[in-house]
């Protein structure tokens, strides 16, 4: 299958809201509870946008998934973190190879952009997020258990992280560039 991966735009709000409300409704995969509006769908991505990235996968001209980088912690040692996410249409069949396109774009993306350990937060049981993140080098760091409260349940959560980029030049400030 041919994916087309561009940055996303505040005009695709509302692709990136409908793809995940299911997610927010229907599943434990995310700990929202209320699934945001497209407006602030296009808050989130232009916020992504300013320093860490988000990107849309489209096919026959429709956004059918998208991934992004957000920021892990608020303090300054943690500049060069960040947490990341991926997201498709539930239509989509398990190892489409969507996930992977996905994130191979974002990843180098963010090492670019001068950040180094990218973590993902894995609500469980989610065997194909635990794969597709073990197949694209995240190393399991920790599981969080019985953190978070949803559909009646408790959750835990895992915690994978990659090292991306030189581990022995300077640290760069992490910028938009």
């Amino acid at each position: 299958m041919t994916f087309v991966i561009r940055d996303a735009s505040s005009e695709d709000g509302a692709a990136c809201a409908a793809i995940y409300a299911p997610y927010v409704r229907d599943t434990s995969i995310t700990f929202e509870t209320e699934p945001p509006s497209a407006t602030a769908m296009a808050s989130r991505i232009a916020a992504a946008q300013e320093r860490h990235a988000w990107l849309v996968l489209c096919e026959d001209g429709e956004v059918t998934g998208y991934a992004y980088g957000t920021e892990f912690k608020t303090r300054a040692a943690y500049a060069w973190s960040c947490e990341v996410s991926v997201y498709l249409t539930r239509e989509h069949a398990p190892r489409s190879g969507a996930g992977r396109a996905l994130y191979e774009a974002l990843l180098p993306r963010l090492a670019d952009r001068g950040f180094r350990t990218l973590l993902a937060g894995i609500t469980l049981p989610n065997a194909a997020s635990l794969g597709l993140h073990s197949a694209l080098g995240f190393q399991p760091v920790g599981t969080l258990r019985r953190i978070g409260w949803k559909h009646g349940t408790w959750h835990d959560v895992a915690w994978m992280q990659r090292w991306v980029g030189d581990d022995s030049a300077p640290l760069p400030e992490p910028s938009s560039t």
